[in-house]
């Protein structure tokens, strides 16, 4: 970080450039309406009207970058941190303002609790058998 005493330059890093805080990216939120259904695994899919959203000039940077990342393929919440280089807490916060703007959608994953036990499996297939 620059150290030459000026006012603010503790905002500036001479390599990076300007710095932004992650707070300042979610406007301070830490949560979201959408934000208990957005664990690790969660994937987010761009909607169909989706595609003007380089146009709205209510999304910042980072919200138009996520609808890229995910109109092109299906990504998991973790994939668009790593990919955005963005803490995990943010890209929820910014995922959670783009469902309620109705931009993406997620889907989760069956949970390990809701899959069917694997003895019920193994009678499937052997009555199949047995067919």
């Amino acid at each position: 970080m620059s150290g030459d005493g000026q006012a603010g330059s503790h905002w500036f890093d001479d390599e990076a450039g300007p710095v932004v805080r992650p707070y300042a990216m979610t406007r301070g939120r830490t949560t979201s309406p959408a934000q208990h259904r957005l664990d690790l695994i969660a994937v987010v899919v761009t909607e169909p009207g989706a595609d003007d959203a380089e146009a709205d000039t209510t999304l910042s940077p980072e919200h138009v970058d996520i609808v890229r990342l995910c109109r092109d393929a299906p990504q998991s919440v973790a994939e668009l941190a790593a990919e955005l280089d963005l803490p995990t807490g943010v890209v929820r916060v910014l995922i959670g303002d783009l469902v309620h703007a109705e931009l993406v959608h997620v889907t989760r994953p069956v949970p390990p609790a809701e899959l069917p036990d694997e003895s019920i499996l193994r009678d499937v297939i052997a009555g199949l058998r047995a067919l």
